[in-house]
């Protein structure tokens, strides 16, 4: 097969164009009331009758002829006689004439001879009275029933809704291209509207594709290297939130009759098909050969990052864009492109942006020569100003995304922004607003429980020495640093706390090992934490001690531990190999071994100290956190 190059990258102007040019209209239907919330008419709504359908009483009260109430005031009450009462939803049996009123309930119907009411507040009522005659008999001292005295006088039409005040019989009601509102269902149940006339949902096919790819739910085999889908459920989010109807098709794997039967199923049975996942070879030549077969290929690479290999392209009647593999360049590419092409399809208006303008917390080089969309996270400095900061983890991380508020566009022309640089920043949502504390640094069990108590945190575990190096830019509020610091930095220490660490075992220790000498003279396997973290440091310095005891180089004590020098980020990690049988020992905590019933050999203990930016110290947020601190510091004693 001779496959088509695209060989120079489109601008983003071009692709923009290309989508444009699809068709993802998904046609018109008619829904029940019931489902039509956030729906878009397709066709003007009018009313088909009278909204109230009957003049009815705004208040509780009196509905009396209003003439008989001039010159009605509290010294001078009009006195008249009352003949019935009216209810809501019960139909009038009696016809005022003057002199009379009827009680009457708020939203009750108006009856005959009445065209005003009074608020049972300006009225008095007055039962009739009885007298004793000599033979005992009851007499009444007023002719007739129960009177109202009315403190007040009213004009024709007072309290009184007319039919047809609300909307009348031939009124417009809605237009087309009104998106459904909680208020509008209001209107159309009021009209008696059960189903109407709405923009179908663009159908989008979302299909994923990898043999490494597993549902989550689904059982994992990481020495397979399989990971959990992620494009498919962020996209199919993604999708209805721009109005559109998400359909996820099986896996695809990197199989060429599988994938193209796939493809294939989903061109027929949506308005857009959306793939993701594997760039093999084999997997781009089966889309180009079943867009080739089936429609055109309109472009192939875009000159932005993340997001360079993105496909634009039709198959038969659908639309389709092959997305990144990755999940930040997914989510950035759908973002950028393909969710405004959906909300224009199902009649959604683009949501209301919002920007903030802030400056950058630290210089940022780049050189590719791209558009770049670049994830930047917010934060506060001391005087209340807005720090923008670089949030990227690379496009293969999923939670470069969750740690952002949003999104700083930097052109190809640009290679480098200087810290301090004014930019403006496009939220994810006008809803976003500034964690209340920012902070950086080691991961530790006490940390989380720190954060659980504060209101609106973010907090990055990138390590001890890096949070120390972004607390000396100025960027977080706080860092948390393990172990003994390398340099001194200007900071305010908040507090700190002891954490015993060492060797996490299989549980029972069945190899029987007592300390580091067991790693340096025995076969093991050994995990290590990377040279960021604070417990990294603190095991140097014990195979330091280790190695002057024995008289040796360092380098030999640690060329002796298999896995010395391969490290995992997070703290649990080296425990989650051991119980996965991947590693004998690994660095760890006391806490963390308790906490999975594992093993323990202790090594020492290291301190843990949470240091503010010394300018910060009175910012709302470091002071939550420095009551939060002595609380829990105190429950541990």
């Amino acid at each position: 097969m001779n496959r088509k190059e695209f060989r120079d990258l489109a601008s983003p102007d071009e692709a923009r164009e290309a989508i444009d040019s699809l068709s993802l209209e998904g046609g018109i239907e008619r829904v029940p009331l019931e489902e039509a919330r956030g729906r878009v008419l397709v066709a003007r709504l009018d009313a088909e009758l009278d909204v109230p359908g009957f003049d009815r009483a705004s208040l509780d009260g009196y509905a009396l002829r209003a003439r008989d109430t001039f010159g009605a005031d509290e010294a001078d009450p009009a006195r008249l006689e009352l003949v019935g009462e009216v209810h809501a939803g019960a139909e009038p049996d009696v016809v005022l004439e003057e002199g009379q009123a009827v009680e009457i309930s708020t939203g009750a119907v108006m009856p005959d001879g009445a065209d005003a009411m009074v608020p049972v507040e300006r009225t008095d009522r007055v039962e009739p009275r009885s007298t004793k005659r000599a033979s005992g008999a009851t007499a009444s001292a007023e002719s007739g029933g129960a009177n109202v005295l009315i403190r007040t006088s009213v004009a024709p039409g007072d309290n009184v809704m007319f039919a047809g005040a609300d909307i009348a019989a031939g009124e417009r009601a809605l237009g087309p291209g009104t998106a459904i509102t909680p208020r509008d269902i209001g209107l159309l149940s009021a009209l008696g509207i059960d189903e109407v006339p709405v923009r179908a949902k663009p159908r989008v096919g979302i299909v994923s594709t990898g043999d490494e790819l597993v549902r989550p739910g689904e059982e994992l085999h990481s020495e397979r290297g399989e990971i959990y889908d992620v494009n498919s459920y962020t996209i199919a989010a993604g999708v209805e939130d721009a109005g559109g109807e998400a359909v996820l098709y099986p896996h695809a794997g990197d199989e060429q009759d599988e994938m193209e039967e796939i493809l294939r199923t989903a061109a027929d049975e949506c308005d857009l098909v959306l793939s993701s996942g594997s760039t093999s070879a084999s997997a781009v030549d089966v889309i180009y050969r079943v867009i080739e077969e089936q429609g055109e290929l309109l472009l192939h690479g875009v000159s932005i990052k993340p997001g360079k290999p993105m496909l634009i392209g039709r198959l038969d009647d659908s639309a389709y864009v092959g997305l990144p593999g990755y999940p930040v360049s997914a989510m950035m590419v759908f973002r950028t492109f393909v969710a405004p092409a959906i909300r224009q399809a199902a009649g959604v208006p683009e949501p209301a942006s919002a920007t903030v303008s802030g400056r950058l917390a630290r210089q940022e080089r780049y050189e590719e020569g791209r558009h770049r969309l670049m994830p930047v996270g917010l934060v506060t400095d001391g005087a209340g100003e807005t720090l923008v900061y670089p949030v990227d983890k690379g496009s293969g991380a999923t939670t470069s995304l969750a740690d952002a508020d949003g999104v700083v566009e930097v052109g190809p022309e640009t290679d480098y922004l200087e810290a301090g640089e004014p930019v403006t920043v496009t939220l994810f949502s006008p809803e976003v607003r500034p964690p209340t504390l920012f902070g950086v640094g080691e991961g530790d069990p006490t940390v989380a429980r720190l954060l659980d108590g504060l209101e609106n945190p973010r907090y990055l575990s990138v390590g001890t020495r890096p949070g120390l190096r972004q607390l000396r830019e100025g960027v977080p509020d706080v860092a948390v640093a393990a172990g003994p610091l390398e340099y001194d930095i200007e900071s305010t220490e908040l507090g700190r706390w002891e954490r015993e660490w060492g060797l996490i075992v299989r549980t029972g220790n069945p190899d029987e090992i007592e300390g580091l000498e067991d790693l340096v003279d025995r076969d093991l396997r050994f995990v290590n934490r990377t040279t960021d973290s604070g417990l990294r440091s603190s095991l140097g310095s014990t195979v330091a001690d280790l190695a002057e005891e024995r008289g040796v180089d360092r380098h030999e004590i640690v060329d002796a531990i298999d896995g010395f020098d391969l490290g995992v980020r997070a703290h649990e990690s080296p425990a989650r190999k051991v119980i996965a049988g991947d590693a004998d020992a690994g660095l760890g905590l006391r806490e963390t071994a308790d906490r999975l019933d594992l093993g323990f050999v202790p090594l020492g203990e290291q301190p843990v100290r949470v240091l503010a930016n010394p300018d910060r110290t009175e910012k709302e947020g470091v002071r939550e956190l420095e009551r939060v601190l002595a609380d829990v510091l105190s429950a541990q004693r």
